[in-house]
């Protein structure tokens, strides 16, 4: 039979079709009328499904089925009434009640005058299909249950969601609000506090696995999530948990860690509403990734059916487009807007809002089967700040700068911290994309974002005030056992790391040079980045929990089979572009003729610490740069770097061309090495031709020249600063791990994960030489792919696509701004002549920052789509900046009423919305 059979064909994806056989053609009469008995009545249709039949075949026995057979739906049987109902013997039918309580096809409790015993036969959900899924055992014995309880929470919703009115009323379960973002909120009554629930179950709370947590990853859609105990069960719910073997007593200190490692993880509270005014029996945490409950309101494009009291709304004055209320929202009714007016009408963008079934006609045409992707989207198409959008780790740019501007230095470290962990080092080498978007480019001159940043980060540089971010993981324990290994201490792998360790891993990083920090080591020149400031950073992501193993190379002195026998279950592979390129030209063997690579490395390892005679520098990148400025620096007489680009192509950046030549290096364009000159086997000079063109048509590199006309320079030693390349080593033997171009390993673009599942790969070593920026976002995407990989979980489905769009900047009103001139930081002369190899350019002052800061736009800003908000109040959790609150707007959200008295109250509504549909007029 169709696991989609009429009536149950959805756009959501049919996932865990594998564990549901077809049914029998002689099925067992008793599971066939439970089935009807429980469900059908329910869903409202007639066919048998094999999900619900399996199901109930797997866990119940006929004699089983007959007793359910005799019991009402949620009404509450004493062992005396039981044993009237169905005519068996007490002690037999009480064992049996009991089994079937473990099992999950009946719950118990003790509400009566008496305090007497009472079984129920359960809802589908919320209820025994969640109670078949509590126990891990369980559904590993019975996967089909899984199935069972993903279908059981979407089916019968499906007719129901246009019926809920605004303001909702929940159909079983709904959000509750943070309890901070309303406790000052003077219209809220007590139902609407969790606070209210704790205290009237005060001492009988028990936490439980989450059931959708466990269920979505026995189907292979699991979020990465611990499930263990963030369901908590309160009063006669409590006791049937532990008594079931579901879970475990806690006091109210657990319960609120629970509930605050939860908002940390930006999972929702919700609250069972089937059992009238006053009553719950759980306080659930959400991950919308994962959550039947929450799928009921975003599938269904329907926030009725989960929504609280409140919406949220920001006050744009105080907004600085930081992102975190839009990444922590779970029902996508966040994203980033603009501040700016529009110059052509002096206004506000108009923003879309979410159609609601209010008055229109409500079908899967309407639905979102893609919503925990489609939930992620983080920008409306008006666009927002363009330094967030312009950075390769989208880092809260104008967030930072503001807290700066408050002298709030320590919060945007913070701030920083949550994107980019090496904030030190890329305030001194960053590429300053976000510089080159800023909005303020173009009125005089762009923000000083990176000199702010380097100020900011300095608290970094002193162990005594460094900034060690808390561990914020998915699980309610000490965090996670499974091992991880990382090979390469660059910019990527020491991201992948840090963002390891923050979910609460213990990493190992691998790397065969003697210090971390990869090219930022060995590669990037002291007067630009002095090696304590890498050892500083470095330092930060030790103290979170990595452990960082130097003078090991894996592949010769240990191999991934190794490390696979201690235990690793994954590995992200970051080893850079370690070796340089060379130019396929007469000569070059030559002594006296090296790598840019190789150069730079003896130079910051100390060994090439003085040069005398010429040196020429073959290459137009910032690469070049570095090597020209060293040779210069390190005494060489003379210093030419010729490029094959012309100055405009050139790919090294303004400022380092200045740099150079500054220090004294000549720069020549259009120039392509044709020879090495040798005398003997030492260098004695270079012949070049006329480079003519570097790019064809299409933009790919296709260099022509005019072998006509060539020049020759005398010179001591050649650097070629052409390109890198990667060195593999042994590192891949016996890998499945397959090449591609360049040497480069082939992986999906988005979770970055090889032909050999538990191997990834990022940074250089992917993507090609690129910045630190880029490495460091790459190793944040890995870390999220690996944390999932080792819980089992989907590597795709939720996942923050993390695609933001720039504000048009020609159609912005910039209004009035602050007139002060950018900011530029003092150099040391003296010390620059003393010590060429320190770092001479100093930081901003405190005054400067604040004079700089004050010049910021404050182009962004969240928007908040109050049809899709559903009340939650994570938002304000995350702000820094109290720009984001709660209102009460629907107070009917938060009536308590039993399951059976919703439909009158459903089906009034359903009527004057059929009204409006059809005559479009309100319904009196």
């Amino acid at each position: 039979m169709d696991i989609n059979a009429p009536g149950m064909s959805y756009l959501e994806p049919d996932i865990g079709a594998e564990f549901v056989p077809p049914i029998p053609a002689h099925p067992r009469e008793r599971i066939v009328a439970l089935c009807r008995h429980c469900t059908n009545r329910l869903i409202g249709r007639g066919n048998l499904l094999p999900y619900e039949y399996w199901s109930f075949a797997s866990v119940a026995t006929d004699e089983m089925a007959d007793v359910l057979l005799q019991m009402k739906m949620r009404h509450p049987y004493t062992l005396s009434e039981a044993v009237r109902e169905t005519g068996l013997d007490e002690e037999p039918l009480e064992r049996l009640l009991d089994e079937m309580s473990y099992i999950g096809l009946l719950e118990y409790n003790w509400e009566n005058p008496t305090r007497t015993k009472q079984w129920v036969l359960p809802m589908l959900v919320p209820g025994s299909a969640e109670f078949l899924n509590m126990r891990l055992s369980q559904i590993d014995e019975h996967p089909i249950v899984a199935k069972f309880f993903e279908q059981s929470s979407k089916g019968p919703l499906s007719r129901a969601t246009p019926m809920v009115p605004p303001g909702g009323a929940g159909i079983g379960m709904h959000v509750i609000p943070v309890e901070r973002a309303i406790e000052t909120e003077n219209r809220s009554v007590s139902v609407e506090h969790i606070e209210h629930w704790l205290d009237k179950y005060e001492g009988k709370y028990a936490a439980s696995p989450c059931s959708c947590r466990m269920s979505r990853n026995k189907l292979g859609e699991g979020c990465g999530d611990d499930p263990r105990d963030w369901c908590i069960a309160v009063g006669d719910m409590a006791d049937y948990i532990v008594e079931t073997d579901r879970g475990r007593y806690i006091d109210r200190d657990e319960v609120m860690a629970i509930l605050k490692r939860a908002e940390d993880n930006g999972f929702v509270h919700q609250i069972t509403n089937i059992d009238g005014e006053n009553k719950i029996f759980a306080i659930c945490n959400c991950n919308v990734n994962v959550c039947y409950a929450l799928r009921t309101s975003q599938l269904f494009n329907t926030p009725n059916l989960s929504r609280s009291a409140y919406v949220a709304r920001v006050d744009a004055r105080d907004c600085v487009a930081c992102g975190r209320c839009v990444e922590v929202c779970p029902a996508g009714a966040v994203k980033l807007g603009q501040k700016l007016c529009l110059a052509s009408t002096g206004a506000a963008p108009d923003y879309p809002k979410q159609e609601l079934p209010d008055a229109v006609k409500w079908g899967p045409e309407r639905w979102s089967p893609d919503y925990r992707n489609r939930n992620r989207i983080e920008t409306y198409d008006t666009g927002t700040a363009p330094c967030k959008t312009a950075c390769p780790a989208h880092i809260a740019v104008q967030g930072y700068l503001k807290l700066a501007a408050q002298g709030r230095y320590r919060e945007a470290l913070a701030l920083i911290k949550r994107e980019n962990p090496l904030p030190a080092v890329c305030g001194r080498i960053c590429n300053r994309a976000c510089e080159d978007a800023c909005t303020r480019g173009g009125v005089d001159a762009a923000i000083a974002i990176d000199e702010v940043k380097k100020f900011i980060a300095q608290q970094d540089l002193d162990a005594c005030a460094r900034f060690i971010p808390p561990t914020v993981a998915p699980t309610t324990g000490e965090g996670f056992e499974e091992r991880v290994a990382i090979v390469g201490a660059g910019p990527a792998g020491l991201s992948c790391a840090y963002y390891l360790a923050e979910k609460g891993y213990h990493p190992v990083v691998f790397e065969r040079s003697e210090r971390p920090g990869g090219m930022l080591t060995y590669g990037v020149p002291s007067y630009k980045l002095e090696k304590d400031v890498i050892a500083a950073e470095v330092d930060v992501i030790r103290e979170m929990g990595a452990e960082i193993r130097c003078g090991v190379e894996v592949g010769r002195d240990v191999s991934l089979a190794d490390l696979r026998a201690q235990g690793f279950k994954a590995f992200y592979l970051a080893i850079g572009c370690q070796a340089g390129r060379s130019a396929g030209i007469a000569g070059e063997d030559a002594e006296g003729v090296s790598t840019a690579v190789a150069f730079l490395r003896s130079v910051s390892s100390g060994e090439l610490d003085a040069l005398s005679g010429r040196t020429v520098v073959v290459g137009g990148g910032n690469v070049a740069i570095d090597v020209a400025r060293s040779a210069a620096r390190l005494g060489s007489a003379s210093v030419s770097m010729l490029c094959l680009e012309s100055a405009e192509e050139m790919p090294a950046s303004d400022e380092e061309v200045a740099c150079a030549r500054a220090d004294g290096v000549e720069i020549a364009c259009g120039w392509g090495p044709a020879e090495i000159l040798t005398d003997g086997d030492r260098v004695r000079g270079v012949r070049f031709k006329r480079c003519t063109r570097v790019f064809d048509d299409e933009g790919r590199f296709a260099p022509v020249y005019d072998e006509a006309e060539t020049k020759e320079l005398e010179c001591d030693r050649v650097v070629l600063s052409i390109g890198q390349a990667i060195e593999w080593g042994d590192l891949l033997a016996d890998s499945a791990v397959k090449l591609g171009r360049g040497q480069g390993p082939l992986c999906d673009p988005k979770t970055y994960q090889t032909d050999e599942p538990d191997i990834f790969v990022g940074g250089d070593v992917h993507t090609g030489p690129k910045f630190a920026i880029d490495a460091i976002a790459a190793g944040h995407e890995a870390a999220i792919s690996i944390h999932r990989f080792v819980q089992h979980a989907t590597l795709t489905i939720g996942r923050n696509p993390r695609v933001y769009r720039e504000l048009d900047k020609a159609r912005a009103d910039v209004g009035e701004y602050d007139r002060s001139t950018r900011q530029a930081p003092a150099i040391d002369g003296e010390r620059e002549r003393s010590e060429p190899f320190r770092e001479y350019v100093r930081t901003l002052s405190e005054e400067q920052v604040r004079i700089e800061t004050a010049r910021c736009l404050g182009c962004g800003a969240s928007v908040v789509d109050e049809n899709k908000c559903i009340g939650c109040g994570l938002c304000t959790t995350k702000c820094d900046f109290d720009a984001i609150h709660l209102h009460r707007e629907h107070p009917e959200a938060s009536r308590m009423v039993k399951y059976e008295k919703k439909l009158p109250t459903l089906l009034k509504y359903a009527i004057k919305r059929e009204i409006k549909i059809r005559f479009g007029a309100k319904a009196k």
